[in-house]
């Protein structure tokens, strides 16, 4: 009988190539949905949300790990985040508790390293101290810059980088990671009952130091079949406006928010040095510029470029 994998988030883009990998990998996955989805072998979709216990219970029964990746990175209120990320992950936290389930592995951000920052960061730590407080057989991961197949968050900056341009944050340092390779490490930990027991890994593409937002800019700008390209580093003062402007005119809509606008102008989102995974359990497979290449050759199929 295949193991189970309860996980939330699995219809995102995370979720969706941890649920590839983990039914690659033999494990039988409880999903959560908010909306009907196609039948798909080695996958029991549970309707419900991050707010129904009554659904979070149903996936976390009969499961022997649950994963929990969902949360919210772009809304308009401090309240929002708190309900999307520190409220949900205790809803979690309870259905696995409640279901007998120890093994419990945690997507957090390195935005939790800097709660003072941005609602998005405060709600990211107060998640991760459900977690830690929670009695399970915890681990905690926090994904630097994810990029891949399917990605919506990255695609501008590819759009810009085939156009030759790209406008970035202010001066500043940043980690990234390939989706298949976060999959895999998360296919990995469910799997693992020891080694990773009450660790908080902040994993990436194995860059040492990291990228300059510079740097990583003329990557993608190679990946797409540019030889230069010409970056525009835009000042702090400038972006928080911008945050401020788009939130007036867009309101709830906005896409660049205040908070949003802290949270990129900050100038360091590197994996810290020593916070890795051990290379026993889990290494990057995926060189970043052949990631970054498939990533564009994704693109191009699916016409998002």
């Amino acid at each position: 009988m295949s193991a189970v994998l309860a996980m939330t988030g699995a219809t995102g883009f995370v979720g969706g190539a941890t649920m590839r990998q983990a039914i690659d990998a033999g494990w039988h996955v409880r999903a959560l949905t908010r909306r009907p989805q196609p039948d798909r072998e080695g996958v029991t979709w549970i309707a419900g949300a991050l707010d129904d216990t009554d659904s979070l219970n149903e996936i976390a029964a009969g499961s022997d790990v649950v994963m929990h990746i969902a949360g919210v990175v772009n809304v308009p209120t401090r309240a929002a985040f708190e309900a999307g990320n520190a409220t949900a992950t205790a809803n979690v936290v309870a259905a696995a508790r409640g279901a007998g389930v120890t093994r419990f592995v945690h997507v957090s951000s390195l935005a939790a390293r800097e709660p003072g920052l941005s609602d998005y960061g405060w709600s990211k730590e107060r998640a991760e101290a459900a977690v830690t407080a929670s009695g399970l057989d915890w681990t905690i991961v926090r994904p630097p810059a994810v990029f891949g197949p399917g990605d919506t968050e990255m695609l501008d900056l590819f759009r810009m980088a085939r156009r030759g341009i790209a406008l970035l944050p202010p001066k500043g340092r940043m980690s990234a990671i390939y989706v298949d390779d976060l999959a895999r490490l998360l296919v990995a930990l469910a799997a693992d009952r020891s080694a990773s027991i009450g660790a908080i890994y902040e994993p990436d593409d194995g860059q040492a130091g990291g990228w300059s937002h510079r740097g990583f800019a003329h990557a993608i700008g190679r990946a797409v079949g540019r030889r230069r390209i010409a970056t525009l580093a835009v000042p702090g003062a400038v972006l928080k406006a911008g945050g401020r402007i788009d939130k007036l005119v867009r309101r709830g809509g906005a896409k660049l928010t205040p908070d949003r606008a802290r949270y990129i102008a900050h100038p360091d989102w590197v994996a810290a040095h020593g916070a890795q995974p051990p290379a026993a359990l889990w290494q990057p497979e995926w060189a970043t510029d052949d990631a970054l290449a498939e990533t564009v050759r994704w693109y191009l199929r699916a016409g998002w470029l």
